[in-house]
């Protein structure tokens, strides 16, 4: 949906897609994102997207900045770097200006720039946007559960690491490289994670709460054979199982449960009082491992997308 389109609508509003965005359009799009989440309870934009505002344009992302006057009211972040799914989107709309029809201008407008093969995340899956999915023609695709447990009087029994594997602390600049190997044979069936490449390791390391101290490799013989990367997010006083994984072929022998109970372990140790994390909810085995190491489903987040 082009600027002209937008206005024949009869709402005075417009349309900009960007390649990379300002300082300054950085800092409304974050402010933006700020008042809305105080609103909805969650970010509308995931960790990734909100990386990836910053620092210049990076291929196959765009920023559609949606305006009234001079004043950015919505958002949206179109990804197409997947080779074989449909580009993924995020959007919000500004709190106070929601009920205008600005949010199906930015489905719209994700619509036509993908030539109308979109995947589009609902964070939290509230009922507005499940309207939204419905108005633009969109399916539910994908279920994405938050779980947590307390860390509070936590009780794991010793971890057991299979035989000839050891476990140290992640050494930026030494294990990079390593690290992304594993991580994308851990996760190929998995884009957003498997994808990651050093911009983005590097992105997460520049972070405040990055801690190698947190982010614990598990090696055989010298070789990296799995993971779990722990994040503390200070204001909400969470700890999370971030990313957990395991290198094909490796599986079995209790690796993943070791570094769960290593990683969980390390988060209680810091005195938080709550542990989290995501997993799809049709990876039964994984939700039903998390389930008895009492995690219980906390909020959900739906994908959609156009049908296939």
């Amino acid at each position: 949906m082009t600027s002209d389109d937008i206005a024949r609508s009869g709402t005075a509003r417009s349309l900009e897609t960007l390649s990379a965005l300002s300082p300054d359009q950085t800092g409304a799009v974050l402010a933006l994102l700020a008042e809305a989440a105080e609103a909805d309870g969650q970010q509308a934009v995931s960790e990734q997207g909100r990386l990836q505002l910053r620092g210049g344009a990076r291929e196959g992302v765009s920023h559609l900045l949606l305006y009234v006057g001079d004043e950015l009211v919505g958002y949206a972040q179109l990804e197409d770097t997947d080779p074989v799914e449909a580009p993924a989107a995020e959007l919000v709309v500004h709190p106070g200006h929601r009920g205008h029809g600005h949010g199906r201008a930015l489905g719209s407008a994700l619509l036509a720039a993908s030539g109308k093969r979109l995947r589009v995340w609902a964070h939290g899956g509230h009922s507005a946007a499940r309207h939204l999915a419905q108005v633009l023609g969109l399916t539910l695709f994908r279920e994405l559960r938050q779980m947590r447990r307390p860390l509070a009087g936590l009780e794991l029994p010793d971890p057991v690491l299979p035989a000839d594997v050891t476990v140290r602390a992640f050494v930026p600049g030494e294990d990079d490289t390593a690290w992304l190997t594993v991580n994308a044979a851990a996760f190929a069936h998995h884009p957003e994670q498997g994808s990651l490449t050093q911009r983005d390791l590097d992105d997460r390391m520049a972070e405040p709460w990055f801690d190698p101290a947190g982010f614990f490799l598990a090696f055989r013989a010298g070789e990296l054979v799995g993971f779990h990367w722990t994040k503390v997010h200070a204001a909400e006083q969470l700890g999370e199982v971030y990313v957990l994984g395991v290198r094909p072929g490796t599986q079995g022998g209790g690796l993943g449960k070791a570094l769960t109970t290593i990683g969980l372990r390390h988060l209680a140790a810091q005195g938080l009082p709550t542990a989290m994390l995501y997993v799809d909810a049709d990876n039964k085995a994984a939700v039903s491992v998390y389930e008895r190491l009492g995690f219980t489903t906390y909020e959900t987040d739906l994908m959609y997308r156009t049908e296939t």
